[in-house]
């Protein structure tokens, strides 16, 4: 039986709600107000873009601690309350579209910073390289920097590789079973955690049960997990000539030190941050040096 940790978000003050069609997709994405609105100050805007199988809930932790900011933040199209694209494919190409008719419509000019978190990091990484001079700068937490078949988890990646296939062709009611099975997320979760805190675990493994299992339908899910797989940052670093902001995690084991390292050397203007004791749920285990990193970063980087 997972633990219900007595750990909770503070942002009801700041967070309001909506929804916005974007190509025909009603999607819906919350909006976080700086602290000081009321001051009349101009707040610098981040977007932010989450990971596979999570929604706006994860990277919470992490928006709680930018309380100076404006951020805002979508359901990825067929992730968390937003439906799958009603047009186009649900891969890095597909999203990145999306993410441009996103900013356009909320009317987000270059000075608006992106921040992509593992899957995210693909997405965004490649939507600023086909897109130089659309925001400033970048941010990229747990980097996907190689092909996650590259990886000392290769093997578990062969096997996730046919559970999402099988997933998809198995009859639509033992499919989406199988894809929401709680033991299944259960050991995802705690493959991923590296916290021995049994507070933070049981938040951690409840914000999974919670919100994992939050997709439109199985085939999106099988197009964007391929897409998760196969994609990198590292395929377009060259592109991205505008200064960018690596946080990675010491013990990650999908998206490894040694490839955020070589990821570096690839990028024109890059700085790397890297925390210990942490694998790749920097947003729920070490939100505050994540936070720290990122105000350091931008408050180096004005817009221009």
């Amino acid at each position: 039986m997972v633990s219900v940790s007595p750990l909770a978000v503070k942002l009801a003050h700041r967070e309001s709600a909506h929804i916005l069609d974007v190509a025909g997709t009603p999607v819906h994405y919350w909006e976080y107000a700086p602290e000081d609105a009321a001051s009349g100050v101009s707040a610098q805007t981040i977007v932010m873009v989450h990971g596979f199988r999570g929604d706006h809930h994860g990277l919470e932790r992490v928006v709680e601690l930018l309380p100076h900011y404006r951020i805002i933040m979508a359901d990825l199209p067929g992730f968390g309350a937003s439906p799958a694209l009603v047009n186009g494919h649900h891969d890095v190409a597909g999203y990145g579209r999306f993410l441009g008719s996103f900013l356009e419509a909320l009317s987000l000019g270059p000075e608006t910073v992106l921040l992509g978190h593992s899957f995210g990091s693909i997405v965004t990484s490649h939507f600023v390289a086909n897109n130089p001079g659309r925001v400033y700068p970048l941010i990229l937490v747990n980097p996907i920097a190689s092909p996650a078949l590259e990886g000392p988890k290769g093997i578990m990646t062969k096997l996730a590789v046919f559970y999402y296939w099988a997933s998809a062709k198995l009859p639509a009611a033992l499919g989406n079973a199988l894809l929401r099975s709680k033991l299944i997320v259960h050991l995802m979760s705690v493959t991923m955690a590296k916290t021995r805190d049994k507070e933070l675990l049981g938040f951690i493994h409840g914000q999974h049960h919670a919100y994992f299992s939050g997709f439109a339908n199985r085939d999106m899910l099988l197009e964007s997990f391929q897409a998760s797989v196969s994609g990198t940052v590292r395929e377009v670093a060259e592109r991205l000539t505008l200064p960018t902001l690596l946080i990675a995690g010491a013990e990650d084991e999908i998206a490894t030190l040694p490839h955020q390292h070589t990821l570096l050397k690839k990028l024109p203007d890059a700085e790397l941050v890297v925390i210990d004791h942490v694998g790749h749920l920097i947003h729920y285990e070490t939100p505050e040096p994540a936070a720290a990193a990122i105000i350091d970063f931008l408050e180096r980087h004005p817009a221009p």
